[in-house]
């Protein structure tokens, strides 16, 4: 499972097929081999501290010797985004008019983006930070839509901040004329789209880096899961990112009992089918459906044992 050993993990899909799960599980598998291992939650729910059975939260913790996890609030981080805005330009904007530029920053924090930007800032500061000090990075996201848009957001930023910093170099050109020195005038606003834009070009080099970086997707064997799964995969593809390989989460055992699990084995069989066809380029991970929830670490074995095998 060539995905699995790579450097940084984003594991996606719809909710509820098992995404914390799933990344829980491959951050355990990782840690039996004495692999140095960071477990990123960037889903709102924040389940992971429900199957290590501790509280976690926004600071890096240690779960084991080799595994250390955060949960990333995503209201926590864009508050803490837009002060940091607001502190930028605390110099740069006229006192009498700051009360008004707060009052316009606070309005952008509950707008819709204004999340997934500043959890990606959050995001990219801990992996360029702490990539050095993991062997591997495995982000549990939040379910699709979300996803999408945290990783598709480098590109959109960065054709976005290109353009302020053109519109910007262009004004600071007619100051530096009307001025008549010809000397470039010092802009600081300039600096921080720039190092901003640097920033967001890494991340994005990061997450096309297909050495690097791998892209997983939990899917459960029901129409809407699968559905969905294949258009968000090929909405990445348009993007430039490549998911390559399926853990597909939730298989009922090939013998039932009773009429219901009967006809449910009957009605998955055909949706087996359809991943098979649709699927083609993905490599697949078959896990089946538990007895009970996957809520403490011996479970959390016996489901990470499936990625070894494959077998259900």
């Amino acid at each position: 499972m060539e995905d699995f050993l790579k450097k940084i993990i984003f594991v996606g899909g719809k909710g509820g097929v098992g995404k914390s799960t799933s990344a829980a599980a491959l951050a355990w598998n990782r840690v039996k081999e004495e692999t140095q291992t960071l477990l990123i939650s960037t889903d709102p729910a924040h389940n992971l501290g429900y199957i290590f059975n501790q509280k976690i939260g926004g600071r890096i913790k240690k779960i084991s010797k080799h595994l250390q996890v955060i949960e990333i609030d995503p209201d926590h981080e864009t508050k803490v985004y837009i002060n940091e805005v607001k502190e930028n330009i605390k110099h740069l904007i006229q006192p009498q008019m700051m009360d008004e530029v707060n009052r316009q920053l606070d309005t952008v924090r509950a707008s819709p983006g204004a999340d997934e930007a500043a959890l990606f800032n959050k995001l990219v500061s801990i992996i360029l930070e702490e990539k050095h000090h993991f062997d591997q990075i495995i982000i549990d996201t939040a379910p699709t839509g979300h996803t999408i848009r945290l990783l598709t957001l480098p590109e959109l930023m960065g054709v976005w901040i290109e353009g302020l910093l053109q519109r910007r170099k262009k004004t600071n050109e007619n100051y530096t004329q009307l001025l008549n020195d010809g000397e470039p005038i010092e802009d600081p606003i300039y600096e921080v789209l720039l190092k901003r834009k640097e920033r967001f070009t890494k991340a994005r080099e990061l997450l096309l880096d297909d050495q690097t970086t791998g892209f997983i997707f939990v899917v459960n064997p029901e129409s809407l899961s699968i559905t969905e799964t294949e258009k968000a995969i090929h909405f990445l593809v348009k993007h430039g990112l490549h998911v390559k390989t399926l853990i597909i989460n939730k298989v009922l055992p090939e013998e039932v009992e009773g009429d219901f699990l009967h006809q449910r084995k009957q009605m998955e069989r055909s949706y087996m089918k359809r991943i098979e066809a649709t699927f083609t380029d993905q490599t697949k991970v078959y896990v089946p459906l538990f007895a009970s929830d996957i809520i403490d670490i011996i479970q959390l074995e016996k489901f990470s044992s499936f990625y070894s095998t494959g077998d259900v």
